[in-house]
């Protein structure tokens, strides 16, 4: 199997009638549709469209409601709880980002969380919306338990990204990370390609290394010992129990608050139980704005002209390659294993769309 590139306004467009056959609304498709081709602009192929199967699953699953409504269940001028009774992630959790952004214009901070809800895409998405605002943006999500703890053999905790915003120029500084090594959608894209795991990505039933794809996606789904190492691999000479930590820390700012199902008890593969944590901060509160953001323009300027190791090009800043990504890919069409072009038929098949009707730019790479 290889790629293709798909032009981005012909699969925006199926991708919205696709949710919109599903019963979301026009509004709603826009911007589920909105986060997942985010991924693949910024280059985050284990998050684009090669998700959208997953998502098709939850809905035909009955994990995902199309008619289901939030609700505020905890609410104070800087904070609130939302229970998504099983909506879409990204219609919630936009909803809810914007619920923080809100409170930080009126009060300088707004946290807010949400318990029950489905995967949301990339978490840097949310922490941009609040960039784009000129604050900083805060994202964060749990998941099923998928990485091991640092001397462990049994998943526990979930990949659970950490994502940060904070405008500057000409690029944002735009962070978003899993707290493992590598997050389940990468495992699941090297399995498409049939290729192996790089060594110290993932374990196997014993907690040692393990590159067969395959093989880690079945114990995750079989919920059996094994699973993907926190960032920083297996030991602690190599950093394991940082990334062990941030995990707990990803676990706090979500299912904790939130009052949610922390990863060890998220069932279904996280559809329908999963939590988030959205944060946003006017940091005018801290004294002048273009003061502040020039300082960290300047920090980030700093970053990429220092010196470069032998051989390497030169030093990128954390957002830049998503950006320089973005304006590639707007002109020359987005790359899409032929797996997932298979998976993108199937489910427009599935809601009444003719994938040839919409796709008519496509170039084989």
């Amino acid at each position: 199997m290889g790629y293709c590139k798909l032009n981005v306004a012909e699969v925006r467009k199926y991708c919205e009638d696709i949710y919109k056959n599903h019963g979301f609304t026009e509004d709603e498709a826009r911007g589920i549709t909105d986060v997942v081709l985010c991924a693949d602009l910024y280059g985050i192929e284990s998050h684009g469209v090669q998700r959208m199967i997953r998502y098709h699953n939850s809905i035909v699953g009955g994990h995902v409601d199309p008619k289901a409504r939030m609700e505020i269940v905890f609410e104070t001028p800087v904070s609130a709880v939302i229970e998504a009774n099983r909506t879409m992630g990204q219609v919630t959790a936009r909803k809810a980002m914007q619920m923080a952004i809100d409170k930080a214009k009126e009060h300088g901070f707004g946290m807010v969380t949400v318990r029950n809800c489905n995967h949301y895409g990339i978490a840097g998405y949310y922490s941009r919306m609040a960039g784009d605002e000129d604050m900083i943006g805060f994202s964060s999500t749990n998941t099923e338990a998928i990485a091991i703890p640092t001397f462990g053999k049994k998943a526990m905790l979930g990949t659970s990204p950490l994502a940060v915003c904070m405008p500057a120029d000409p690029y944002y500084f735009w962070f978003d990370a899993a707290t493992t090594v590598i997050p389940r959608g990468k495992v699941e894209v090297y399995n498409k390609r049939g290729e192996p795991l790089h060594e110290g990505w993932a374990a196997d039933e014993t907690g040692h290394i393990s590159t067969d794809a395959g093989h880690v996606l079945d114990l995750i789904n079989a919920k059996d010992f094994g699973g993907i190492f926190p960032l920083g691999g297996m030991t602690k000479d190599t950093g394991s129990h940082k990334g062990y930590g941030f995990g707990i820390i990803a676990e706090l700012f979500t299912g904790i608050l939130a009052g949610g199902h922390t990863s060890p008890h998220v069932e279904n593969g996280g559809m329908g139980d999963t939590s988030f944590g959205f944060a946003a901060i006017d940091y005018g509160i801290f004294g002048d704005k273009k003061e502040i953001r020039a300082n960290m323009s300047t920090l980030l300027r700093e970053l990429r002209e220092s010196p470069t190791a032998d051989g390497q090009e030169r030093v990128y800043t954390p957002g830049e390659q998503a950006m320089l990504s973005q304006a590639d890919r707007l002109a020359n069409g987005i790359p899409v294993n032929d797996k997932t072009v298979d998976e993108l038929k199937m489910i427009g098949e599935y809601v009444g769309l003719n994938f040839d009707d919409y796709i008519r730019d496509i170039r084989q790479i």
